[in-house]
């Protein structure tokens, strides 16, 4: 690839790892047979989330486990249930909304460690498999339906459920639809797309229809982008695993900055943190590690629903 400017490249540092007592070699799970070969693992860390009391919260999907992480990087159990929890949002100061792959949305009291159904079908229809989320200003959320999709089978999809309940499939073509985040002016929703090796670009029309959408940038190696996010000059951060490395991009889709994991390859997700919000918090999901590194940029304040249906 060739860039008009050569991008910084720098290594992340690791912020704290798993403590051994939450590890768990020698359970076999359904999800890590299925998306990992089989091969033992003991955690894979998703949906990093920020909390302004100062702690960061991270989901395991094959134990279907909830941790809260002080800024010390001490690790607490929130809660364990039966499900596959990936992508997590703050939806107000008490819950969280999680994307999980076996039982839909579900909403998380983060204080008393219940979680409860929040939208499992569609029209009756069980969900491929939910990835990712985020919302608008509006309090619109956008998710991603993953499942085993990808370009053998492009049929991932992309939804938007509006605060009154109204859920719109905005896209239905897509090889592995993962991470999303919208531009800070809202005009532009980016996707990850796993298995294409890609990131979309979706722009949002006024009447709340999609057109023009394309491909924005693209990436190469064995896995392709999974989490997003953006900072406040809408430089677009993409997490990608296979590589270990967190691609920052300009509007061109020109890499202006490269982070490196010093902890393997599978880095999954990021968000940004700290009492600045200049941390970027990254998950590296098989050694069970989050890492960070300090950023310049904050990123634009985070939106959220505004109360439990």
């Amino acid at each position: 690839m060739f860039y008009l400017t050569s991008p910084e490249v720098r290594a992340a540092e690791v912020f704290t790892r798993m403590p051994e007592k939450f590890r768990k070699p020698e359970v076999q799970t359904d999800w890590a047979r299925a998306n990992r070969g089989g091969l033992p693992t003991d955690s894979f860390l998703e949906g990093p989330v920020w909390d302004p009391a100062g702690h960061l919260f991270v989901t395991d999907i094959p134990h279907g486990r909830i941790f809260r992480i002080s800024p010390a990087g001490e690790w607490e159990l929130v809660v364990q249930y039966d499900g596959e929890p990936n992508g997590m949002k703050r939806f107000d100061d008490a819950h969280m909304l999680i994307t999980d792959y076996r039982n839909g949305l579900m909403l998380l009291d983060i204080e008393r460690g219940d979680v409860r159904p929040y939208l499992e079908r569609r029209n009756s229809e069980r969900f491929r498999g939910v990835n990712d989320l985020t919302f608008d200003s509006n309090g619109n959320l956008y998710f991603t339906d993953q499942g085993q999709t990808g370009l053998h089978d492009p049929t991932g999809r992309v939804y938007r459920l509006a605060p009154d309940g109204k859920l719109d499939m905005l896209l239905g073509n897509c090889p592995s639809p993962n991470g999303l985040v919208l531009s800070p002016d809202e005009r532009v929703l980016f996707v990850g797309m796993t298995r294409g090796n890609c990131v979309w670009r979706v722009p949002l029309q006024a009447d709340g229809s999609v057109s023009k959408v394309g491909q924005f940038f693209t990436s190469y190696g064995p896995s392709g982008p999974d989490g997003l996010t953006v900072d406040c000059e809408g430089r677009l951060f993409i997490a990608n695993p296979g590589l270990g490395r967190a691609w920052v991009l300009n509007h061109r889709a020109e890499p202006v900055e490269i982070l490196t994991s010093p902890e393997g390859a599978s880095l999954t997700n990021l968000c940004f943190g700290g009492a600045d919000m200049k941390t970027l918090y990254m998950t590296e999901s098989v050694s069970g590690t989050v890492l960070k590194a300090q950023m310049s940029i904050a990123e634009p304040l985070p939106k959220r629903a505004s109360k439990p249906r």
